[in-house]
């Protein structure tokens, strides 16, 4: 309760509408978030930290309008008093004035509320785990029982946005955001092996589940094999799937793509949209409304770039195929870079899945059809070769397996890799059922919400061994 003297902290709304009010410019967009976080951590299978966090931000595009055209100044910071606020304004104004014309220049869209514009901000606290930290518990007990060392952390971080335009837009949106990264080691440290899920809510992470995965792949690796680089029928599981196919969105970029600069173009000019870039029954899409993996319904851009507009604040989102039944329907398009390339506006919606026609089974499935061949865990340090054929390069890591007649003998040395995604659609042979998948190194901090299937490609490249543990 505020004391006699003192004024209650401003909400989210409030900064939002005092930005509006204070800016000069001729047009100006705000973008209001706030987050809370909660964590715990666990070595050698002890609980080491935990903490709650909150933090807040506020970003002010201002729109400057003239006879050469329209600038735009977008400036960031933490804020949350008037203040502040008010001094970000300013600033935004004062860019917008001094920018060049944006050519990404559309009109504002408005007068749109969100039926919850006025609600507060939902928080998440460590109550979170309250089902998860006593099975934890209990997986520590187990671990140490049996020879096993168990080092990892669970995340769950709860952020609401607000966007508010000078043109109407208020607009209001909740993103639940966990995951979960247990890696298991011998107690020699001579073996390791890693699991992890994505979550919204941590009613669907089952620590103990997660315990036998790491003992089972353990298992496997108390005999080990050497194997030469080369090229390896390799069964790829979900979330090594999910750490390729996200490359494959984030560069499929319609402009890009329109300038001759990706994969997705055309040789001759133009994009590959209406192509056959996968093998039939291939599909690829986004969608907010995804169950488990839902995001913002509306766009939302703190700063311009070839994949997005601070124009297009505020656009619905809605399903977008990327690639249906093997063919290439969309690219990421602006208001802007869908005019160039007279395609449709299909902008950016923050999650992915991948679906292939009539798969069913699961990992076991795939390995108990492999005569001879590779399972891999996840991959890591992956970095672009050559952005015309998407040839990705990285490491395999904390686990890759020998498969033999159906059944896995052991663990192998890891692999550098050099591989497209886009070429991977093509060439797999065999594909499962798409089930929630997180990938390891793309999950944490950028882009958690996927489901795919595994997969299994007869001639992975491996190209050359790797000394990583």
């Amino acid at each position: 309760m505020a004391t006699a003297g003192s004024a209650a902290a401003p909400t989210p709304q409030d900064l939002a509408e005092h930005a509006l009010a204070a800016s000069t410019a001729d047009d100006c967009v705000v973008v209001v978030r706030d987050a809370t976080s909660a964590n715990l951590r666990w070595a050698t299978n002890t609980l080491t930290t935990n903490g709650v966090m909150h933090a807040s931000s506020v970003t002010v595009v201002s729109f400057a309008r003239s006879a050469a055209g329209t600038g735009t100044g977008s400036v960031t910071s933490t804020a949350t008093t008037r203040d502040q606020v008010e001094a970000l304004v300013a600033a935004a104004d004062a860019a917008a004035r001094a920018s060049s014309p944006a050519e990404d220049v559309a009109e504002l869209l408005g007068d749109r509320v969100s039926a919850d514009w006025a609600d507060a901000p939902q928080p998440t606290d460590i109550e979170v785990y309250a089902t998860v930290a006593p099975a934890l518990g209990e997986a520590f007990g187990r671990a140490r029982s049996a020879g096993r060392v168990l080092y990892g952390f669970v995340h769950h971080e709860m952020t609401t946005t607000y966007l508010a335009s000078s043109t109407g837009l208020r607009l209001r949106h909740v993103q639940p955001n966990g995951h979960v990264g247990v890696t298991g080691k011998s107690a020699d440290l001579t073996r390791s092996a890693w699991v992890g899920a994505a979550t919204r809510d941590f009613t669907d992470v089952d620590p103990l589940a997660l315990d036998d995965e790491l003992a089972r792949r353990l298992a496997w690796a108390e005999r080990r094999v050497d194997l030469p680089a080369g090229r390896y029928d390799t069964i790829l599981p979900p979330t090594a799937v999910a750490d390729l196919m996200i490359d494959a969105y984030w560069y499929a970029g319609g402009r890009d793509a329109h300038e001759g600069q990706s994969v997705y173009s055309r040789r001759g000019g133009g994009t590959r949209v209406g192509e056959c870039l996968a093998r039939p029954g291939v599909g690829l899409w986004s969608d907010p409304a995804a169950p488990g993996l839902e995001c913002a319904p509306f766009a939302l851009a703190t700063s311009s770039s070839n994949e997005s507009s601070v124009f297009d604040n505020g656009l619905p989102l809605g399903r977008t195929d990327w690639l249906r039944d093997g063919e290439l329907t969309s690219l990421i398009q602006t208001r802007h870079s869908a005019a160039m390339t007279d395609l449709p506006v299909t902008p950016y919606v923050d999650n992915l899945l991948l679906e292939v026609d009539g798969a069913s089974g699961s990992i076991d499935d795939l390995v108990a059809g492999t005569e001879r061949g590779l399972l891999l865990t996840c991959l890591w340090y992956i970095r672009e070769v050559d952005p015309q054929t998407l040839l990705l390069t990285g490491l395999t890591r904390d686990g890759v397996y020998l498969v033999e007649d159906g059944e896995v003998t052991g663990a192998v040395n890891n692999f550098r890799f050099n591989e497209s995604p886009v070429d991977l659609l093509r060439r797999f042979s065999h594909a499962g059922a798409t089930v929630p998948a997180f990938s390891r190194e793309w999950g944490d901090d950028y882009f958690s919400r996927t489901a795919m299937p595994p997969l299994r490609v007869p001639d992975f490249n491996m190209s050359s061994v790797s000394q990583a543990l």
